[in-house]
């Protein structure tokens, strides 16, 4: 059976509330994307203490860092080696929180995506390198505003780098935000759930709010989580669902963020009120499953 998570930020900066959240709701980790108004790889060794204790006090785990890396510009040589140094830390913290898993991307889309795909391999060799050295898993994430964007693209891009040190994070919510994604479930999972190693929860509409991709609370929109939280069931997929809401109960707030870089003070307002009614959609849903 899978086990639930949530984005640190999309409860608090403040750990401990954090902490608090996950108790409420009997979650078993954290994924860690920014916490004390910083990204993961910009954690001091006193702020890493702090989390440590924080969530080993509370009895949570780190199912996974989510990372920005490579969210930048492909053939940009100054940020490539920015973003090598961004993966080492994230490593670094991975291990000092045990977290086997750390979320990646494939450079910002700048074209048609299945003919850079070649070109974005090229960049992973050496990213392969340090997550084999450090027994971790590097997860590609499908993200719009990247050149995987879809599964489609998950799938060819993954069958490019096959290594055991990348797979695939699935996220159902952003195959409905890509312009070239396909029905999230069944139709998008069938195509990667081989290869994936964690899951992000998130809804959306392809046409909601003035006519945009927007994302929306769980169970309310595109995807059909029923059939997806059934599905791994009978798959086994005994791994985590990590809930990023990146959704607020005022609109008005989440549209003065970039959805393409959450995280911060500014993120994670009005968060933890979104996760819960999230959270309770979510808890619908299994106990449905479950009669």
């Amino acid at each position: 059976m899978f086990k639930l998570a949530i984005f640190s930020d999309e409860v608090s900066q403040n750990v401990k509330e954090v902490a608090a959240f996950c108790r409420k709701w009997k979650l078993e980790a954290v994924e860690i994307r920014t916490l004390l108004n910083k990204g993961p790889h910009n954690f001091s060794k006193e702020e890493i203490k702090l989390i440590k204790t924080v969530l080993k006090d509370n009895g949570i785990k780190v199912c996974s860092i989510a990372s920005p890396f490579f969210k930048c510009t492909i053939d940009n040589k100054k940020e490539y080696e920015q973003h090598l140094d961004i993966l080492k830390n994230c490593i670094d913290l991975a291990g000092a929180t045990g977290a086997k898993i750390i979320r990646g991307f494939t450079f910002w889309r700048t074209g048609i995506a299945e003919e850079n795909l070649d070109r974005v391999a090229e960049y992973f060799p050496e990213p392969v390198k340090l997550m084999k050295k450090a027994k971790m898993v590097l997860g590609i994430e499908n993200e719009p505003a990247t050149f995987v964007g879809c599964a489609r693209t998950q799938k060819i891009f993954l069958e490019k780098i096959h290594s055991p040190a990348v797979k695939a994070i699935w996220d159902p919510g952003n195959e409905v935000m890509d312009a070239d994604g396909i029905a999230p479930f069944p139709n998008g999972y069938r195509l990667v759930k081989d290869e994936i190693i964690h899951i992000h929860l998130k809804d959306a509409l392809s046409m909601g709010y003035e006519g945009k991709a927007e994302c929306v609370p769980m169970g309310e929109g595109q995807v059909n989580y029923w059939g997806q939280f059934k599905a791994l069931i009978e798959d086994g997929y005994s791994g985590y669902l990590s809930l990023e809401t990146h959704w607020r109960i005022n609109k008005a707030e989440i549209k003065k963020m970039s959805i393409e870089k959450p995280g911060g003070a500014g993120w994670s307002f009005g968060a933890k009120e979104s996760s819960e009614y999230c959270m309770r959609n979510i808890m619908k849903m299994l106990g449905s499953l479950k009669k």
